[in-house]
């Protein structure tokens, strides 16, 4: 399903040009392609080139590489980037399942760099153009994770905890400023998350969503891609989006997919 674009969101004689980080896959490519039928220029980042150029091509966009955990990455796509409208910080994931006591320093910082730090990098460098567009959006894909816990999930509720403290301070700090902050958490997402988590376990992988139906890609993309075409005076904060059989973080049915 695509959006229209109010007609007050569209600059004069161009498209509005939309950022979304970690779209080699998943929810990133996913938004891209929905945002791109939806009449955004969308310019694609992300570390897998090949994949992302492949993206580039079927959308008409623009691929860059990025890794927003390395500031000069961040700084190369701000700097090639004229105009921007709409950042999507969805660059992320979790790694290990591991309790507190077994944690890997490794992977914390890991998590933390592309989750948090990531994610500040992404609208530091581009909040300029996001504001002297007039119609500015910024999205932050979180997860059920920043408000929630589960055992051996401390290291990414934790990112994702502190990302979604980064949302509610910025949507404070930017009040009476022509820019929108909103924060999409989704519940499962059968992506490649899980095989991410598990280091290439692929078969760990799809354990973790046997026995329901969980959330696609496209879900989320829909959230994004309706959330950024509201009429500007419209600011939705936050969406909250899960699986019908997933209640919270750590409760789910499991049954035959109907």
């Amino acid at each position: 399903m695509a959006y229209e674009i109010p007609l007050g969101l569209k600059p004069a004689g161009a498209k509005p040009v939309a950022v979304v980080t970690g779209a080699s896959s998943g929810i990133g490519a996913a938004t891209a392609r929905l945002l791109a039928a939806s009449g955004f220029a969308v310019v694609v980042g992300a570390r897998r080139v090949e994949r992302l150029q492949a993206l580039a091509r079927e959308i008409g966009g623009t691929a860059q590489r990025l890794d927003v955990a390395d500031p000069a990455s961040v700084r190369e796509l701000a700097e090639r980037v004229a105009d921007v409208q709409v950042l999507v910080n969805n660059a992320g994931g979790a790694i290990g399942l591991e309790a507190v006591e077994q944690a890997r320093d490794e992977d914390w910082e890991t998590m933390y760099a592309s989750n948090v730090l990531g994610a500040m990098r992404m609208t530091r460098a581009l909040l300029p153009k996001l504001e002297r567009s007039g119609h500015g959006h910024i999205v932050f894909v979180g997860s059920i994770a920043g408000f929630e816990v589960y055992p051996g999930g401390a290291g990414y509720t934790a990112a994702k905890h502190a990302a979604r403290a980064v949302r509610q301070t910025l949507r404070l700090e930017l009040l009476g400023r022509p820019l929108r902050v909103t924060e999409v958490a989704p519940g499962m997402v059968e992506t490649e998350f899980s095989a991410v988590r598990f280091r290439g376990d692929l078969e760990r992988a799809k354990k973790v969503y046997e026995g329901l139906q969980p959330l696609v890609a496209d879900d989320i993309a829909d959230c994004i891609a309706w959330a950024v075409t509201r009429p500007f005076h419209v600011n939705v904060d936050e969406i909250v989006v899960r699986p019908r059989a997933q209640a919270a973080a750590g409760q789910v049915v499991r049954r035959m997919v109907e």
